[in-house]
């Protein structure tokens, strides 16, 4: 087995832009790491879809960017995370040393830590909340009340850029009126969508509920699978001062315009431009990625 590049690219993956608060995450706490994200607009929601269909749109993108050559695949959404992890791991760590890092674990880890009362609040898509995903991760933590629930328009609101508003405030009382009516003091937004609208959810369940995203944490075990498969890019590796433009990649299948409007504004100048793509292979070639990518045009393309 080859071991992957050091100096190749994390792959971040997520349905739309939820994921980036996730990449905002790895780039804030591993700033000598490059990535590669890729929002799958062109199919999301994923939430409302069956889990056979999330797992083939999730593995078709995961093959690419490991033939494109990234070092470590991030599954930024808790639906592809529902559907695939298993999966992803035979087919990417056992079989090319490829570490697979997902958002359920982390979340879980720190919601137990963080309830006071033992009830434990999770919000998610459809296709997460009926996987019990995140019931299955809390078996090792018997006595914790588990109460969850679907927010599956959140992510609607999201990918339209509304974070705040009156219709928003009604949608998300009606999805959270369980969680407080179950007294829960620790509420896991189960989508990484869900932290950009973290003062609505905030506003609605009380400032005395914590709420827990699996972002941080996430980047950390990022750090940690680097750490321990001696993936870390070393030392010097990359040219003094270089612009963050020329080394964060960002690719979306749907339009990309839009994309990079929405990422802008919850990600920050990382991105410079988004690139359409119907696969990865049309920006980067197998192995493209196992070597330092040349600066690329920060303007979105067709």
């Amino acid at each position: 087995m080859t071991k992957p590049n050091p100096q190749a690219p994390i792959g971040i993956f997520d349905s739309g832009v939820g994921g980036l608060t996730v990449a905002r995450a790895i780039i804030d706490q591993l700033p000598d790491e490059d990535i590669v994200y890729v929002g799958d607009t062109a199919n999301s929601p994923y939430g409302p879809k069956p889990i056979a269909q999330v797992r083939r749109l999730a593995l078709t993108i995961m093959d690419e960017l490991v033939d494109a050559g990234v070092k470590l695949l991030v599954i930024a959404c808790n639906s592809a995370t529902a559907a695939v992890l298993r999966d992803a791991r035979e087919r990417y760590t056992a079989a090319y040393g490829i570490p697979v890092v997902e958002v359920i674990q982390p979340a879980v880890q720190r919601a137990v830590i963080s309830t006071q009362n033992g009830k434990v609040g999770v919000i998610g898509t459809e296709a997460t909340i009926s996987s019990r995903a995140y019931e299955d991760t809390f078996a090792a933590a018997p006595h914790l009340d588990i109460t969850s629930a679907a927010a599956p328009r959140f992510v609607e609101f999201v990918e339209r850029g509304i974070t705040t508003g009156p219709e928003l405030i009604s949608v998300a009382e009606h999805y959270l009126e369980p969680l407080k009516a179950a007294g829960v003091d620790t509420l896991i937004l189960g989508c990484t969508h869900y932290p950009l609208l973290a003062g609505v959810i905030s506003y609605v369940m009380g400032e005395n509920v914590n709420l827990v995203t699996s972002s941080e944490s996430t980047a950390r075990a990022v750090y940690r699978e680097l750490v321990r498969h001696g993936l870390e890019n070393p030392a010097g590796a990359r040219p003094e001062n270089p612009h963050p433009n020329t080394r964060h990649k960002f690719m979306s299948t749907g339009d990309p315009g839009s994309f990079a409007q929405l990422a802008q504004r919850f990600l920050g100048p990382e991105v410079g431009g988004v690139t359409q793509i119907r696969t990865v292979a049309e920006q980067f070639p197998t192995g493209t990625l196992s070597v330092i990518a040349a600066p690329t045009s920060g303007s979105a393309t067709h």
